[in-house]
């Protein structure tokens, strides 16, 4: 039987000062010295302190615990299917494809496309600010490259991405456009005008009107295809309906007394409504 795993992305830049890194036993080294160890579950943390912007960034152990618990659920599946078929369909040039999850969290999106990557294309890496995002992500799945980084500064020599992810994401294009290679994609899912509307009139006392997405895309790219995506799903548990909040920045934003109604619930009926968006990089 042939082996359809491909080989693990390798062309890593030093944070501290965008040299190539050389993978030596477990530790990634620039020509300067400096030096990155692969931590014990698997991953490699390029995010140095002076670019952190507290203690600990990112989603909590907490947060990313319930984010998996929400998403192996099943309950957006067909995003990670849109995603998966916008990339598989917008790959063009010779395999191994290499393609980053620019904000992955634990991994789920990326999960979905390896099982989609049947003849073993896809060298995928997962990138997040958060640490615990990155060790959940590198103990389930370990044939993929796990990093802790920051959008603003990925750690990728430039023109070395054959694909790069951003799902409800902070995108940087400057930097998206600087590690794409020319003919690249760019996939982005952003939340809707409709998206958990539901929950949002629970929580917040009104809500405010929705600024329309931006037909033009980003400086430096062409419009490939611009998708919306909406249906309904239904949380059937309050433990459900509390990792919802966990995940996501409604927990932070909502209101006391929108909080404790959310609370009380033991079954949520939701709209999910998305946009699903290709770039190629010009």
């Amino acid at each position: 039987m042939p082996d359809h795993t491909p080989p693990l992305f390798g062309r890593l830049c030093c944070p501290l000062d965008g040299q190539l890194l050389t993978l030596q036993e477990r530790s990634w080294r620039c020509p300067a010295g400096h030096c990155f160890d692969v931590a014990g579950q698997g991953y490699v943390n390029l995010l140095p302190v002076q670019n952190k912007r507290s203690r600990d960034p990112g989603d909590s152990k907490e947060m990313v615990a319930a984010r998996r618990r929400y998403l192996e659920s099943g309950v957006y599946a067909p995003i990670a299917a849109g995603v998966a078929r916008l990339l598989m369909d917008g790959l063009e040039g010779r395999a191994p494809y290499a393609c980053l999850d620019a904000g992955c969290g634990e991994g789920y999106y990326l999960r979905r496309l390896q099982e989609r990557d049947e003849r073993g294309e896809l060298a995928l890496i997962g990138l997040d600010i958060s640490k615990w995002a990155v060790m959940a992500g590198a103990r389930s799945s370990p044939g993929m490259r796990w990093l802790v980084g920051s959008n603003a500064h990925l750690p990728v020599p430039e023109a070395s991405l054959d694909a790069l992810i951003c799902m409800f994401g902070f995108p940087v294009y400057e930097e998206f456009r600087r590690a794409l290679k020319p003919g690249g994609l760019l996939l982005q899912v952003e939340a809707g005008p409709d998206h958990l509307v539901e929950l949002r009139r629970i929580i917040y006392p009104s809500l405010k009107a929705e600024k329309p997405p931006s037909q033009e895309p980003p400086e430096g790219f062409s419009l490939e295809a611009d998708e919306r995506l909406s249906f309904a799903i239904a949380l059937q548990s309050q433990a459900q309906i509390a990792d919802l909040l966990l995940m996501t920045p409604h927990l932070f934003r909502a209101s006391v007394q929108g909080l404790e109604q959310a609370r009380a619930l033991a079954r949520l009926d939701l709209t999910v409504d998305v946009r699903l968006s290709a770039c190629r990089r010009l």
